[in-house]
């Protein structure tokens, strides 16, 4: 199935040419693809900061960062920005390079102990995925809180491994099994919400995510001529 969208009748060229047809394909929504990423890795990395995995086992942590949360987020970055959702497509992005590096970084050091150059990473990616997750909650709350929620347990991993308190890795790991909870029932709610074409389980969506789910179809490709790949610049 596709669906074209055109803008106003284009004005007549030289040469008789014919106005542009942007052709759009449908996919699967990559969200929930990129919160299963999410969920995994918080729920790993806050297993390790709490004791529950032994530090001798921090190399098999980062094989399973390489091997799964970078995969599935990577795989969803390329799929939102596919799906023109360039603000999820940013973070799930951020996030996904950043389990890579942490990942390499568990390979390397074989122990749990502190860093300063993962401190800085997970400081700057947290510092990101908060200025694009807050564009995130405008209209899809519930995704752009965990987003937050992720942001925030990597500031305070961050800060502790520059040399914080050991309160900083708690909280830390506390904060990663809230947004591994948040993140399976949001897995629940979009995946219901996009098999009946409405919402069942609260997703909290407003203005342009509520239209996402419940809009028209004319709804769905207003504005599509100015979007990045259609428009002259980015």
């Amino acid at each position: 199935m596709e669906a074209s969208a055109q803008g106003p009748p284009a004005p007549a060229r030289p040469g008789g040419a014919l106005p542009a047809v942007v052709v759009l394909r449908p996919i699967g929504a990559p969200l929930t693809v990129g919160l299963a990423g999410l969920g995994i890795a918080s729920l790993c990395e806050s297993g390790l900061g709490l004791g529950w995995i032994a530090a001798s086992e921090t190399t098999s942590i980062g094989l399973v960062l390489l091997a799964v949360p970078f995969v599935l987020q990577i795989l969803a970055c390329v799929l939102s920005y596919l799906a023109r959702d360039g603000a999820v497509g940013a973070n799930v992005g951020v996030l996904a390079t950043a389990w890579l590096a942490l990942g390499l970084l568990h390979l390397h050091s074989g122990s749990p102990a502190r860093d300063g150059a993962a401190g800085l990473l997970l400081v700057a990616a947290g510092a990101v995925l908060v200025v694009s997750s807050a564009v995130i909650v405008s209209a899809n709350p519930l995704a752009g809180s965990i987003f937050i929620l992720a942001a925030l347990r990597f500031v305070a991993a961050g800060v502790y491994d520059l040399g914080g308190s050991e309160t900083f890795q708690h909280a830390a790991s506390i904060v990663g099994l809230v947004v591994a909870v948040l993140a399976l029932y949001a897995i629940a709610a979009f995946e219901l919400e996009g098999q009946r074409r409405h919402p069942v389980l609260p997703t909290l969506r407003t203005g342009t995510g509520r239209e996402a789910v419940l809009g028209s179809g004319a709804e769905q490709l207003d504005g599509v001529a100015h979007e990045a790949g259609v428009r002259k610049a980015s």
